[in-house]
């Protein structure tokens, strides 16, 4: 079966044993380096380093390619001019090498790609630099720009290009760009993200990731707290309609997908193991009956509050929203389609009692 999932990769011995049973379905792997820098996109406080764990995890998967996380939205000055603060990431990175269990790295900052190049060429040249979603590459002209930033650098070229987002609810736009790459650069393969679930375009993403970024720096997140005083949370709290806005890719209809790309990107590692487990399960049956939310990510926090029925999406869904012009205020088709398969959930008190001995 031809490779067609790009995951993520936990240190946990049951959720291992469950990738290596559909590896063949696997293109590659992605993981957090787990370095007291927090060099990724998520907020981690309190992770433990345990790099000969993972190693030993990873050497499990033997086709799949696997990709470290480095791709915060920035990093302190600090890490980025001092020799001294750059050691443990390369030496982290050569154990991987040493190891043969990292094929290259995910950022978004490039700072930190020609950080690394000038201070470890020889590393540097032994490692892909994949551009992140959050480069937000959404026009054949910006992959071609990346790609030429890469190359002065001592990195490899990618062997994938991941999509912006909004691609995915504008096929004709992505088949051009998908087609442009596959002509000009057909060793590189195209991947979109199918299950983030956030808001189309939004506008709060940037100083999102900034922020994240800062919690990983201080040590303190309030991004929760601040996306529901003001951010997007609260859009979704107070009009739930605008999930199906959102550009994420059903189970059902990712074979049309492929019809223009590689590989598609599931996501979710901060929401546990069994949250993973059953979305890429979800997505190798092309099939799901369940609440749509228990899938998405950026949303999952919805599932107490509501259940979306998505067996009663239509088989030409991501047809119909790829149509879109995007003026809500005269359609209407998205609020009307929510209130038919959508229904609140009743409230549920959470049993804080202790067990009884």
């Amino acid at each position: 079966m031809k490779p067609q999932f790009d995951v993520p990769f936990l240190v946990e011995k049951s959720y291992v044993d469950y990738l290596v049973d559909c590896e063949e379905e696997l293109d590659s792997v992605h993981f957090s380096l787990m370095k007291s820098q927090k060099l990724d996109s998520r907020i981690q406080l309190h992770v433990e380093e345990n790099t000969e764990a993972m190693i030993s995890q990873l050497k499990r998967l033997k086709t799949p390619r696997k990709y470290a996380l480095m791709n915060s939205r920035f990093y302190m000055p600090a890490l980025l001019t001092n020799t001294g603060n750059m050691r443990p990431i390369l030496e982290t990175l050569a154990e991987y090498l040493e190891h043969g269990q990292i094929d290259g790295i995910v950022y978004c900052d490039h700072y930190l790609l020609q950080r690394l190049s000038d201070e470890s060429p020889e590393i540097a040249s032994s490692l892909e630099a994949v551009p992140g979603v959050n480069t937000m590459l959404d026009s054949f002209k910006k992959v071609e720009a990346q790609l030429s930033y890469i190359r002065e650098t001592k990195f490899k070229c990618p062997s994938k290009i991941i999509l912006d987002r909004s691609l995915n609810r504008d096929l004709d736009r992505l088949s051009k760009v998908a087609l442009n790459l596959h002509t000009q650069f057909p060793q590189i393969h195209v991947e979109v993200l199918a299950n983030e679930g956030c808001l189309p375009y939004c506008p709060f993403k940037l100083s999102h990731d900034s922020y994240i970024a800062l919690a990983n720096i201080h040590g303190c997140d309030n991004t929760f707290d601040l996306n529901c005083n003001l951010g997007c949370v609260r859009l979704f709290d107070e009009q739930p309609h605008r999930i199906l806005f959102s550009p994420f890719v059903r189970p059902e209809d990712i074979d049309l997908y492929f019809y223009h790309i590689d590989t598609i990107k599931l996501c979710g590692r901060t929401l546990g193991s069994q949250f993973l487990k059953r979305v890429i399960t979800a997505y190798r049956e092309r099939k799901y009956d369940g609440n749509l939310l228990d899938l998405l990510d950026s949303t999952n926090w919805l599932t107490e509050k509501l259940f979306v029925d998505n067996s009663s999406l239509s088989f030409d869904f991501a047809n119909m929203l790829s149509m879109c012009d995007g003026h809500c205020e005269k359609c209407g088709f998205c609020k009307e389609l929510f209130e038919a398969i959508a229904q609140p959930l009743p409230l549920a008190i959470q049993d804080r009692r202790a067990a009884a001995d």
